[in-house]
């Protein structure tokens, strides 16, 4: 079920870029790991899977399997 009164802080909203990335460009998009986000972002990985929790207790993001995550949904673009 997905939160939709969730707000993403500053590096909820860069992970979800970086999951939507490709989008727009009809490219492959909606998955990503954390050493990818951690790569990108240049933000240690405890933070990233920190970001990653509340991102997937707010349902806005998946976790598929281990190290892998999935763009769910994000209610503000609905």
């Amino acid at each position: 079920m997905v939160n939709e009164g969730f707000k993403p802080d500053n590096r909820q909203e860069a992970i979800l870029d970086i999951l939507k990335d490709g989008r727009e460009e009809g490219r492959p998009w909606g998955y990503a790991n954390p050493k990818r986000m951690e790569e990108q972002l240049d933000i240690r990985r405890q933070y990233i899977n920190r970001s990653l929790r509340g991102l997937v207790d707010a349902g806005w993001v998946e976790k598929v399997n281990r190290g892998l995550y999935r763009f769910v949904t994000d209610p503000r673009e609905e």
